[in-house]
């Protein structure tokens, strides 16, 4: 797959202080990451509240990301609306602070009329018009929509649509995509408990929420994979599925902030709805953490 995106992008969680986003939380947790080797961070992405934070803020954290972000690190900014319109107007809007892609998921307010037709059309008039090359981002567990594999195959040819990040951790899915697309489309996993498996299909690289929490054994986990030690990528793999569920399926966005706390980072509050942990799940994060010696 492309080069451009290979490796592990972490989708940064947006940091916020009371009401109000931190760009100096986001700065000094960048700070952090930059000691790792991520391939770069995702800003805006669901792990950060994105359909929470208005266009100024938005904007604000990614011109504080790109700031802060060694110079080698990519950034990909989640831009998606919910209108064609409104949605290729701020991707132009963030193209300028230097950004390396916008990653572009599936409008689902009116689901039940974004046919592949409607898909279709609103991905290509944002590729036709933006000034930046565009990621599309399937996570039907969020949006209720799954963009086909037929339909993805189709829109790898347009040239400013340079991958998929799909988190709907459908291998088989992947597999249907893989075979037909060129090597040059970048293919990203964006469910972390098929991170290997996704991989070895042809995967260029991830961006999970799991990388935000434990950036060093997720950057371990694709170099055991380069380096083809598969039995002990294996193993690393399935030690992570609990911190994983933790994050993702089973507390979320609470979950990660809070773990982000325990290990030495910038976690803080979610904003409303989303609520914070209670005590017996506190609990739950902490052990977890402490059986991979993250704490």
């Amino acid at each position: 797959m492309n080069s451009g995106f290979n490796g592990i992008f972490a989708p940064l969680t947006s940091p916020f202080e009371g009401d109000s986003i931190s760009t100096e939380k986001l700065r000094e947790n960048i700070q952090k990451y930059n000691e790792f080797e991520l391939a770069g961070y995702v800003i805006l992405g669901s792990t950060g509240e994105a359909v929470y934070i208005s266009d100024e803020e938005s904007e604000k954290l990614v011109e504080t990301a790109r700031e802060s972000a060694s110079p080698e690190k990519k950034i990909i900014v989640g831009t998606a609306r919910e209108s064609t319109k409104i949605t290729l107007e701020f991707t132009n809007r963030i193209s300028s602070l230097n950004v390396d892609a916008a990653l572009v998921r599936t409008p689902g307010y009116y689901k039940s009329k974004m046919n592949r037709e409607a898909l279709k059309e609103h991905f290509l008039s944002i590729a036709d018009h933006s000034k930046v090359p565009i990621i599309v981002y399937n996570i039907p567990q969020n949006t209720g929509i799954s963009v086909d594999s037929e339909l993805i195959i189709e829109l790898s040819k347009h040239p400013n649509i340079i991958g998929l990040k799909d988190s709907s951790g459908n291998l088989s899915f992947l597999s249907k995509i893989i075979p037909r697309v060129s090597t040059e489309f970048n293919l990203l996993i964006g469910a972390g408990s098929v991170l290997l498996p996704g991989l070895i299909l042809g995967g260029c690289g991830g961006i999970i929420a799991l990388s935000d929490v434990a950036p060093a054994l997720c950057v371990k986990l694709y170099k055991l994979f380069l380096k083809k030690k598969l039995e002990e990528a294996r193993n690393l793999q399935l030690k992570l599925v609990p911190l994983n569920e933790a994050v993702t399926q089973i507390f979320g966005i609470p979950g990660a902030k809070y773990a982000l706390d325990l290990i030495g980072y910038y976690g803080g509050p979610c904003r409303l709805p989303l609520l914070p942990l209670n005590n017996r799940e506190k609990k739950e994060i902490k052990e977890i953490l402490t059986d991979l010696n993250l704490i």
